[in-house]
């Protein structure tokens, strides 16, 4: 396609930082439109990353709480799975941890109680607490409503990143549920 002399002067190209040939257009409104293309002379550069996706993953409990580590690795967000909050019922109390408290996993750091029942609250993995959800002593339903996200019950910082092992992945904790369920049916 031949350009105008016009028109081919209001084409810039340029390139981005991950290689990519940007061609932009100013329109006759003054808008500058690009378009990115990739060509076999000018490959995009791809970056690899050397730590495992699988330490940062969120990882559950068979009581059904879950862990999640910050970026850096060296802080987890705790809190109940979407499991434990369905079963719970509607969350009118959350006793939250003192934040200092020094935990080994398993302990107990908190409770919740529901319309339905209470249950305690434990630690996938040891350390000491940082920070606790105070958004939850205003508004426990907030579990409920997202306890896999804003209903988080406190962060931690780990001690032993090993113990993150032992804990069950997304799919495996899935796979747990269903037999729990499973069973649960059975029996009644």
């Amino acid at each position: 396609m031949a350009l105008s002399r016009t028109a081919a002067r209001s084409i810039r190209n340029f390139r981005t930082s991950a290689g990519l040939l940007v061609h932009s257009r100013v329109s006759t409104h003054g808008y500058t439109v690009p378009r990115a293309t990739s060509k076999a002379s000018h490959p995009v550069s791809r970056r690899s990353f050397t730590s495992s996706r699988l330490l940062y993953e969120k990882k559950y409990t068979e009581d059904h709480e879950w862990i999640e580590l910050s970026g850096d690795g060296e802080t987890g967000t705790i809190g109940v799975s979407r499991y434990a909050a369905d079963a719970l019922g509607d969350v009118v109390y959350v006793e939250l941890p003192t934040v200092g408290l020094e935990v080994g996993a398993g302990d107990t750091i908190g409770a919740v109680e529901s319309v339905k029942s209470a249950s305690d609250i434990m630690t996938p993995i040891s350390g000491i607490v940082t920070e606790a959800n105070s958004l939850l002593e205003q508004k426990p339903a907030t579990i409920n409503k997202a306890p896999e996200a804003d209903g988080w019950i406190a962060k931690i910082q780990i001690e032993n990143k090993e113990e993150m092992e032992s804990l069950m992945s997304a799919e495996e904790y899935k796979k747990f549920t269903d037999e729990v369920k499973a069973s649960d049916e059975n029996e009644h």
